[in-house]
């Protein structure tokens, strides 16, 4: 994404900073910050594991979602992604919308080019996310929950500070009444789980989206606290929430 902005090239900016490589970004339809990699995905190239064969994908054909895709599904983890396609512009809007990017600009009272969105992202995320050369992470672990306006209004009347987003009008496998809710409120501010620790495990203090090794931790233990956070949330709220990362046994 670096090579990108160097270039002078927009779509990936909101991007930057995400860890992983090239063929896992459709896998999870990557994204952050008011962005996603389908937006400047043109083709999938995978190798088919049961036919022996190549089978490029269309967009269309990827059934991108939020952190979501074909290649998640049963069927779809035959094909094994080898190149993908993307396409970028030399002249585009930035996507400054997000709440963390405009704040950073009218605070530092500057006005966005294409790689000051970079700069300014990979300094958003650096006061959320831990330094992967010194602590084990794998990243964000839970999904933001999309639940209907109604189950919403009711939770909005219980808790009158909970945030809600509309979807984008793009939005695939949900209603344009459905509302995206910020999981890292809740648990901050409804089940007060700032830090918590379980264990050689806990959520990192200053994103607790984040499962975090804070020492030497065990798979099982991961679990064991992605488990409870589960269990508290629907206890406290109703909510289903689900899991970013996938579990290999």
């Amino acid at each position: 994404m670096a090579e990108t902005v160097r270039r002078g090239l927009y779509g990936l900016e909101n991007l930057s900073g995400i860890p992983g490589t090239v063929g896992a970004a459709p896998v999870q339809n990557i994204g952050a910050y008011g962005s996603e990699v389908k937006d400047v995905i043109v083709s999938v190239e995978t190798f088919d594991s049961s036919l022996n064969e190549i089978k490029h994908f269309f967009p269309s054909e990827c059934r991108f979602a939020y952190r979501d895709s074909f290649f998640k599904t049963k069927e779809g983890k035959r094909f094994i992604i080898t190149a993908v396609t993307f396409r970028l512009r030399k002249d585009a809007s930035l996507n400054i919308e997000y709440k963390d990017i405009k704040n950073y600009f009218a605070q530092k009272n500057i006005s966005p080019i294409l790689s000051l969105v970079r700069k300014a992202v990979l300094e958003i995320r650096k006061g959320k996310f831990p330094d992967l050369r010194t602590t084990g992470t794998a990243g964000s672990f839970f999904k933001n929950p999309i639940i209907p306006k109604e189950k919403f209004d009711a939770l909005k009347k219980k808790f009158p500070g909970l945030p809600g987003f509309p979807l984008p009008l793009h939005a695939t496998r949900y209603t344009l009444q459905d509302v995206k809710v910020p999981l890292a409120w809740i648990l901050d501010n409804i089940l007060k789980l700032n830090g918590f620790q379980k264990g050689a495990v806990g959520l990192y203090a200053a994103q607790p989206l984040v499962i975090v090794n804070v020492s030497d931790g065990s798979s099982f233990e991961v679990l064991q606290i992605a488990e409870e956070v589960r269990s508290r949330v629907k206890v406290q709220t109703g909510i289903d929430i689900s899991f970013e990362v996938e579990y290999l046994k």
